[in-house]
């Protein structure tokens, strides 16, 4: 990559920051690489790993660089795609390549769902969409009692259950949230109560995230080649078995990329995967115009 420049775009209700790393020579559409509400700052090193071409990453609404200007409580994932669509349209428009990962992966199927022609190929990496899993009523109700619980007790307590949720192998059980969990500090998480309750996962993003369900019959009909990808690593887990279920949902079977869900990470926020072996399979189905 040749030159790496930051904008600002101002779209209803925020103004999003975005990154451009440009490869003059690419004669394929952009990659843009979101997540949600995990910002640009998590790309780092899956973005370096393409250089033959133009990568675009992101910060949602109310994420790292990007602030709301509306001061509501909560992002939708149809807002979430709207402001992907304004940022395709302001690169010059589609089709662009996306690789959408956790709530970006959600986000990305709204996006789809509304905009086809904006999306090449998407390519969606472990969706936590709570709504289509056989344990629903379960998995809804621990992500409601994680909220519960961060506005009664703060980031700390909720952050331990969140963590315990998204890494929980099989159905969730009934009353997950009022198990006993860890103390925060077993995680390295402040057991202080900042009084605060904006955060960017648990207020604003938690709840509307997970209850999403996907327009299924869009993404079917859809112009854009939808693949759904879930990591070796976790098998079981919430976001894999959704994907599994999106997959199969819209005709089609979850791809298995290397590692987990920060598969692609190389220590971007403490997160190390197998980013090598993890964009030489993202590139294998960028690739495949089949």
């Amino acid at each position: 990559m040749t030159d790496t420049q930051t904008h600002r775009l101002t779209v209803p209700r925020a103004e999003l920051a975005y990154d451009v790393r440009t490869s003059p020579e690419s004669t394929d559409p952009p990659l843009l690489l979101i997540g949600s509400p995990m910002g640009a700052s998590g790309f780092g090193t899956l973005a370096g790993l393409f250089p033959d071409r133009t990568v675009v990453t992101y910060d949602p609404r109310g994420a790292e660089r990007s602030v709301r200007t509306d001061g509501a409580a909560e992002t939708t994932p149809e807002e979430h795609a709207d402001d992907v669509h304004r940022l395709i349209d302001e690169l010059g428009g589609g089709p662009v390549d996306l690789f959408a990962t956790s709530g970006g992966a959600v986000n990305a199927f709204a996006l789809v769902a509304a905009h086809p022609e904006d999306v090449r190929t998407l390519v969606a990496h472990e969706p936590p969409v709570a709504q289509v899993v056989p344990d629903r009523e379960q998995a809804l109700a621990a992500a409601q009692g994680i909220r519960r619980l961060y506005e009664t007790e703060g980031g700390g307590p909720a952050m331990v259950k969140f963590i315990l949720l998204v890494t929980h192998q099989g159905a969730v059980p009934e009353g997950f949230t009022e198990a006993p969990a860890p103390e925060p500090s077993a995680f390295g998480l402040s057991v202080e109560d900042d009084g605060s309750r904006d955060d960017v996962l648990l207020a604003q993003n938690l709840i509307t995230c997970t209850h999403y369900e996907p327009d299924f019959a869009a993404l079917q009909s859809a112009s854009t080649r939808v693949v759904v990808v879930v990591g070796e690593g976790s098998e079981g887990q919430l976001a894999s078995r959704a994907g599994k279920v999106v997959a199969e949902r819209i005709g089609s079977e979850a791809v298995v990329f290397p590692g987990d869900h920060g598969g692609f990470m190389g220590g971007e926020h403490g997160q190390v995967g197998e980013p090598d072996a993890f964009a030489k399979a993202l590139r294998a189905v960028l690739d495949d115009h089949s």
